[in-house]
């Protein structure tokens, strides 16, 4: 739409759009529409209220509730108050949800009242969050709880702080990989310069509706779905999750043309029965990573939609990236102006052509990637080893500057579109009393991504069954970090510094002695 913004902060935009396009439809749920105005003003209801309850400038909110409009009006009602936004998975329980509300120094924690009992269970843990306030309630936590409705009976008037581009807007914790998961602090501008590289990549306009079925608690669907929407003044269809039965009938019903997939999306809607009416969709346009040759050819001829591929991770955003007119299947695109990179070997010297390398980067734009890993001081140095951030990740570049994904580096894994960090499952599974200590390591799924195997050393004496590893595993991490292999062995195989050797865990694979939990028709 060609509006250049003024005021480079995540509600400076909703404002100014709400300025010049205030009765045009911005967001529809379910059977409720909003328009521009209609946004903004209650965002404005939210961030008075949450003014009244002393929430201020650079003071850590936690958000903790599926996808709906309250979750953007909190967003942009935070926004409007230079405070921080702390998005949190709504899976996760116990420790390691403890551990985000506590080390985020969230004061409030907005909360849906399908969650209550998994913050019930932590209750005791949280003292630094003076405010829970609840929609769909009542429910009954302690004297801290207030209600969401209540907090929004104002007219909107709150007073106006100074929010910079370069101040914080948002924490997204990212998995952890040799220690717990990392609080990356985003400021303002990073949001605008990732909305507007995705906009210029799936070349949007005020005339597409871009639906976003991905959970709000994610970056992807706040940076790259929302904000990509709101700045090309297009519509956006938030529905409640991503459904593979709902998914072509929802994107007909309200005639979208464009949907970011990630993981293993692409796979699951290919394995559909196929139809007549495959390519008579109103989708132009999808916009993600990771697809195989393969999958990307078999899902364009299929399905009549232009696949568009970047590499990015929450805290540098998409700095390669293809386009509409510019792609090639299997890479993940070339370098972005906005941003430098470089390949190097474990040596610290740079890789040649066709030559696996980790990839570094610096952007080019001030205030354009993270301020820093919240509370983390060693770990934001060490990403920053020579002024270069370090990503971690093997990428390989050919001849004529096209950038390829090869391996991690890191012993992340991830499944169905989640990011899991080893370390804690790991800490999960050595909770139990008959673990001595256990390594996960990643499985190639039939899907294109992981599946998560435990391998376990018990402590001398004790028995315990997979079944059983499995169910304690339910109760203390979130589903989609309950290991789907389980493997007993007599001791882990270490270095002589006594370094689990992971790699050899991962090149033996599943084994004939390997429990398999699908197989066995123990869940997902």
């Amino acid at each position: 739409m060609g509006l250049e913004f003024k005021n480079r902060t995540v509600h400076g935009v909703v404002e100014q759009l709400s300025s010049v396009r205030a009765n045009d439809r911005f967001l529809t749920f379910e059977d409720q529409a909003f328009s521009y105005a209609d946004v903004n003003a209650s965002a404005n209801a939210v961030a008075a209220g949450l003014q009244k309850l002393g929430i201020g400038k650079n003071d850590k909110v936690a958000v903790m509730m599926s996808n709906r409009p309250e979750f953007l009006f909190t967003w942009f009602g935070l926004s409007k108050l230079g405070a921080v936004e702390v998005p949190i998975n709504t899976a996760h329980k116990g420790a390691l949800l403890s551990y985000m509300l506590c080390m985020s120094d969230s004061v409030a924690l907005v909360l849906e009242a399908g969650f209550a009992d998994q913050v019930r269970d932590v209750l005791s843990d949280l003292g630094v969050i003076k405010h829970i306030i609840v929609l769909d309630g009542p429910v009954s936590l302690d004297d801290r709880v207030c209600s969401y409705d209540q907090m929004i009976e104002n007219d909107g008037s709150f007073d106006r702080v100074q929010v910079l581009p370069s101040d914080p807007c948002a924490m997204m914790f990212t998995s952890g990989t040799t220690g717990p998961s990392k609080g990356a602090l985003l400021p303002h501008n990073y949001q605008l310069v990732m909305a507007e590289i995705i906009c210029s990549m799936a070349e949007y306009t005020e005339d597409d509706c871009l639906y976003n079925a991905l959970p709000l608690f994610h970056g992807n669907a706040q940076t790259l779905s929302t904000m990509p929407a709101l700045i090309s003044g297009a519509r956006m269809v938030l529905a409640k999750r991503f459904s593979a039965s709902s998914f072509w009938s929802d994107v007909r019903k309200h005639g979208c043309t464009e949907f970011n997939y990630i993981g293993g999306i692409l796979a699951i809607l290919l394995k559909a029965e196929p139809q007549d009416d495959d390519r008579d969709n109103p989708l132009r346009v999808m916009v993600g990573a990771g697809a195989n040759k393969e999958i990307f050819t078999a899902f364009e001829d299929r399905f009549g939609v232009q696949l568009v591929e970047g590499y990015g991770m929450s805290e540098i955003g998409t700095p390669l990236n293809t386009s509409p007119g510019d792609r090639r299947p299997g890479s993940c695109g070339t370098l972005n102006p906005g941003y430098q990179v470089k390949l190097i070997d474990d040596d610290g010297e740079e890789v040649g052509p066709n030559t696996p390398g980790e990839l570094l980067i610096r952007p080019l734009q001030s205030s354009s990637m993270m301020l820093e890993y919240y509370k983390m001081p060693e770990k934001t140095v060490e990403a920053w080893q020579d002024l270069w951030f370090h990503t971690g990740d093997y990428l390989m570049q050919d001849e004529e500057g096209y950038f390829y994904f090869v391996d991690r580096k890191k012993d992340a894994l991830r499944r169905r579109g989640e990011n899991i960090s080893s370390f804690e499952v790991e800490q999960g599974v050595n909770a139990h009393p008959c673990v001595l200590e256990s390594a996960a390591v990643a499985v190639k799924s039939e899907l294109g991504e992981d599946e998560v195997m435990i391998c376990v050393a018990l402590k001398p004496g004790q028995h315990l069954s997979a079944e059983d590893l499995i169910a304690h595993c339910e109760k203390q991490m979130a589903y989609f970090m309950v290991p789907r292999y389980v493997r007993f062995l007599p001791v882990l195989p270490k270095t002589p510094t006594e370094r689990v050797q992971k790699y050899q865990l991962r090149d033996e694979g599943v084994t004939p002695d390997t429990f398999d939990r699908e197989a066995a028709g123990k869940g997902q």
